[in-house]
């Protein structure tokens, strides 16, 4: 993986990068990011560039051409190895370590570096089990390391996750951080960075990935996955700066226009059109229950724009122009008054959908029951 696939990140990239070319590479780091966040994608970009064959004195980035670039690339590079949570599957029945699900999770990095845990539990068909590092895991990351880089300058470990590692396996990673073998480079990338001991954190220097913005979410999903404009603009407006999910509602997507069947609904629940109301409904039951979701968490995206707007406009600084007289507006009835009744009645629905009630009965009641709200005073 490049660097330039990555969006964004412009300050991570060049801070990486300065390192390699000033030989001040720390033995330990930790890429601490949101679920959804690029860091296990920089963290490959990192891994790429360092073992790079052909990196110029002043490259930004890998060359792509080297053998080395090419089997990272492919994640089948001898010196690039991988500690991952995992369980015992179907395939795997016992003994589950990292090792045994490397082509499981070379398809699913491949496919998509953005993902997060429960994405991986389903690839593997782990069911409703909790994936995790165990203490078996130690004994083969000891092994590994005991050995040279085969054919790289550095031994690569990346280390996903290292929250959900077991004692043992915790202390073994100490172990190896407080005393590191030569030329090896630990990688490890968590969503939950607080749950470490403080010990590892103390020993790791940390690579802080942000979420994306909406705009930025907005320009990847249109310029590079040719998304329309305004189905982009909803799905970044929905994942609240998750790539992996914005990725994944890219694929998923309907024609769906979230923001005008929203601001038409609302203005028949302030209005009390029944009859408006009830043709509404027979729209959202045709959308299905995974678009069903997806637009009540739009909703509740839109409704903390209104508040906020209410409160100071310049709380939301990036409101899109086409939403811009909407927000405006409705903000003189969503009021911290109603906000939180606004936000629950939305919320319980998507738990009914969610749970497979009827979509028109849940739509009606939650239509009746916002009616009300929006005309509560100040």
């Amino acid at each position: 993986m490049r660097f330039s696939e990555i969006p964004g990140q412009t300050d991570v990239k060049r801070v990486l990068v300065q390192t390699v070319h000033r030989q001040h590479i720390a033995h330990a780091q930790l890429f601490r990011g949101a679920e959804g966040s690029a860091a296990l994608a920089l963290a490959l970009a990192y891994a790429t560039f360092l073992n790079c064959e052909n990196r110029a004195a002043d490259a930004a980035d890998s060359c792509g051409q080297c053998s080395s670039c090419q089997k990272i690339d492919k994640l089948i590079h001898p010196d690039l190895n991988f500690i991952l949570p995992v369980t015992t599957t179907k395939a795997v029945a016992k003994d589950a370590v990292s090792s045994k699900f490397a082509g499981e999770w070379r398809s699913f990095v491949l496919e998509n570096p953005y993902q997060g845990l429960n994405d991986w539990m389903q690839h593997i068909g782990a069911d409703n089990k909790q994936g995790s590092i165990s203490k078996e895991e130690s004994l083969q990351l000891l092994k590994l390391v005991s050995l040279k880089a085969f054919e790289a300058q550095f031994k690569i470990v990346i280390i996903w996750l290292p929250e959900l590692m077991h004692p043992a396996a915790a202390n073994a990673v100490l172990k190896l951080l407080e005393e590191p073998p030569p030329a090896t480079v630990f990688l490890l990338v968590s969503f939950s960075p607080e749950q470490l001991l403080p010990t590892i954190i103390s020993r790791v220097q940390p690579v802080v990935v942000r979420p994306y913005a909406e705009p930025e979410l907005t320009a990847f999903l249109r310029d590079e996955h040719q998304v329309p404009e305004v189905k982009a603009r909803q799905i970044a407006q929905l994942v609240e700066g998750n790539l992996g999910a914005a990725l994944a509602a890219r694929e998923a997507a309907a024609d769906n226009d979230y923001f005008t069947f929203f601001v038409e609904w609302m203005r028949q629940c302030y209005g009390y059109k029944v009859d408006l109301i009830l043709s509404k409904t027979d729209e959202f039951q045709k959308m299905g229950r995974e678009n069903q979701k997806e637009f009540l968490q739009f909703g509740l995206g839109i409704l903390r724009k209104v508040l906020l707007f209410g409160i100071d406009a310049q709380l939301v600084p990036h409101l899109p122009a086409s939403e811009q007289q909407f927000v405006a507006g409705f903000s003189r009835f969503v009021h911290p008054a109603n906000a939180d009744a606004l936000t629950q009645e939305m919320n319980d629905a998507h738990y009914h959908i969610e749970r497979n009630a009827n979509p028109r009965m849940v739509f009606v009641d939650m239509s009746l029951r916002i009616a009300e709200l929006l005309k509560m005073p100040v």
